[in-house]
């Protein structure tokens, strides 16, 4: 028996080796391909170099000092333009969802804004703010709006009404009723919002700093560009994908944290839990 169950584990860790090990393994192997088309010139290095070049250019620009104050850039004007369309957009959502004439007056304005592309706020944006971090706040700031303040407002709105019955009937003020029933309830909606709304922001930054920026990873993807130094165009957007990463991964444990019943409710239940 206890050969049996000692197989078993054998077997159960090999498999769950494997799933973990094959997302590094395929890469591994595009990687490679990657590398062989380059070394065999069935690609032009030039402008499609090769996986080996491209860490070492990384490597030059972080121990140059430029990616590093490129990235602090770019994720500083990421930090200010997201966390002014959060405190708006959720201000407004709880005010629309509480008083359906101005909801009813405002909502049209703001569903023939929101499919303007972020890109083209960018001329106007630089007329009325010039070059300069005035001008990629206010585009990370329109990217991050829309939906954190769609998630937002669903969420106000999706609040049980068999909770409001209650909280009334057990005499709730305005704070409290705010605080242990409206809050608890749209969180997790708002959390998603600020999932979407970060990865917006930071996609709108990059292209900002691309046109008009003058400093940040978009503007330094633009200078390697005109210097066809290729090798750090793909380092830089290698950076942003990793930094975006990032990000997301942060927002997501803050929302294991601020609504852990969520993971409960999505976790299986086992027979031995019942």
């Amino acid at each position: 028996m206890a050969d049996k169950n000692g197989s078993r584990n054998l077997r159960f860790l090999a498999n769950s080796l494997l799933r973990g090990s094959r997302p590094i393994l395929i890469l591994l192997c595009l990687l490679s391909a990657w590398e062989a088309m380059v070394r065999f010139h069935w690609d032009d290095g030039r402008l499609f170099p090769a996986p080996s070049s491209i860490l070492p250019a990384i490597l030059d620009m972080a121990e140059m000092g430029i990616l590093w104050s490129d990235v602090t850039a770019s994720v500083l004007r990421v930090t200010v333009g997201f966390l002014s369309a959060s405190t708006v957009a959720i201000l407004l959502a709880a005010v629309f969802s509480r008083w359906e004439m101005l909801a009813t007056l405002c909502t049209p304005i703001i569903e023939v804004i929101r499919p303007v592309s972020v890109i083209a706020w960018i001329p106007i944006s630089v007329l009325w703010f010039g070059l300069g971090n005035r001008a990629a706040w206010f585009i990370i700031f329109i990217g991050a709006f829309f939906p954190i303040f769609t998630n937002a407002f669903v969420g106000f709105k999706s609040v049980d009404p068999s909770h409001v019955q209650a909280a009334q009937c057990l005499g709730a003020g305005r704070v409290l009723f705010v605080k242990e029933v409206l809050w608890p309830s749209a969180l997790p909606h708002i959390l998603t919002g600020m999932r979407i709304g970060m990865g917006t922001g930071w996609t709108a930054v990059i292209a900002a700093e691309l046109i008009a920026g003058q400093s940040g990873l978009g503007y330094m993807i633009q200078m390697a560009r005109m210097m066809l130094e290729t090798e750090k165009v793909i380092g830089g957007m290698i950076m942003i994908g990793v930094i975006g990463y990032g990000m997301n991964f942060v927002v997501m444990q803050l929302e294991k944290h601020l609504v852990p019943w969520r993971e409960d409710a999505n976790r299986p239940t086992r027979v031995g839990d019942r």
